[in-house]
């Protein structure tokens, strides 16, 4: 019975290791690091696949031009010679083609949109993740520290923005001596 219970106590000590380094801070923050990183990636590869398809959209709409230019000319050769049912034949053709290269402008549009709004997206989630690594980073080196409570982490100011701050001031000191 002992033993059992030695055995026990062992299981519930090691679980409760577990759940410890689970709650790990360090760990966790690495890991949403890793998932903005990972949710970049698929931002990415998002972005290329509409604009290869907004790409494909503008070569299909240029053969549809080319095409509905080649039927424009049959219909108006099928009228001059005065063959009306070849005209008729020709002017079906011709209007089902007009109304796919709606089909095809409209959605290269959306493709458009799409692709800048999800550009815009992407930038925005890059500059985020750059922010992320940066307070990852110095959370990281004060744990190590041993300063680990994440309420009172200091942001940290990049270079570029103090070069960024610096031209403000001058431009602000400029304008004020030209007054």
């Amino acid at each position: 019975m002992g033993l059992l219970t030695r055995m026990t106590t062992l299981f519930k000590a090691d679980a409760h290791g577990v759940v410890d380094s689970l709650e790990d801070r360090s760990l966790l923050l690495k890991q949403h690091l890793r998932e903005a990183e990972t949710e970049l990636v698929r931002k990415r590869a998002r972005l290329e696949a509409v604009v290869a398809e907004e790409k494909q959209s503008r070569e299909a709409s240029k053969r549809l031009a080319t095409e509905l230019k080649r039927i424009e000319e049959d219909v108006s050769l099928a009228i001059d010679g005065d063959k009306e049912e070849l005209a008729r034949f020709a002017i079906k053709k011709l209007l089902g083609l007009k109304r796919r290269s709606e089909q095809v402008e409209h959605r290269g549009k959306q493709l458009r949109e799409e692709c800048a709004e999800v550009a815009k997206e992407l930038e925005r989630q890059e500059q985020e993740l750059s922010e992320l690594r940066v307070q990852v980073k110095a959370f990281l080196a004060r744990a190590h520290a041993g300063e680990e409570d994440l309420r009172f982490i200091e942001p940290v100011v990049e270079d570029e923005e103090i070069e960024i701050e610096l031209l403000r001031r001058r431009q602000r000191r400029g304008e004020k001596e030209a007054s």
